[in-house]
């Protein structure tokens, strides 16, 4: 059955290492869940075409290529949160995601569910992550001057991982 996509984007971003190269749920529910401040009409998050090379050997006839290493656009766009007015950010709370990647080249781990479940439900075993994993930062940049205060952050994907599960804790 489909379902539809609205409100079913659920974000943790990791501020050290997972043990292992798939986070577990203990995990996931252990970082920031930033699903609430994720511009949702300018999020890019995605594998794109891998590297591609020529690879022909002599007896072939007519081109081969082989695939190389694998590509990602990882960018997203955080509305900033802020507490009483003049009192500054939310920097404990809900802006708490974009303190964590203002400084650029800096390492997180963000992984995204995308499947039937509401994003407020709790990540599980079994769950499927869409992409996620290793993530070095640039600068922020502010992407206009429309609505609410935000700002885009682009990722460099480092390791990543894609359509897997959450696996069961060791």
């Amino acid at each position: 059955m489909k379902t539809s996509a609205d409100g079913k984007k659920k974000w943790a971003m990791l501020l050290t290492k997972p043990a292992g190269p798939i986070p577990t749920a203990t995990e996931l529910n252990a970082g920031i869940d930033f699903s609430c401040v994720v511009l949702e009409s300018d999020i890019t998050w995605s594998p794109t075409a891998s590297d591609r090379f020529n690879e022909k050997v002599s007896c072939q006839k007519g081109n081969a290529q082989a695939l190389g290493a694998s590509n990602y656009e990882t960018a997203l766009t955080f509305v900033r949160e802020w507490l009483a007015t003049g009192a500054g950010a939310d920097i404990a709370e809900l802006d708490a995601a974009y303190q964590a990647v203002i400084v650029k080249d800096t390492t997180v781990w963000i992984y995204l569910r995308e499947t039937d479940k509401d994003s407020t439900e709790d990540w599980a075993t079994g769950d499927e992550i869409f992409l996620g994993g290793e993530l070095k930062t640039d600068s922020p940049t502010r992407p206009g001057n429309d609505g609410n205060i935000k700002r885009r952050v682009e990722f460099l994907g480092q390791n990543m991982v894609s359509e897997v599960l959450v696996p069961a804790a060791a």
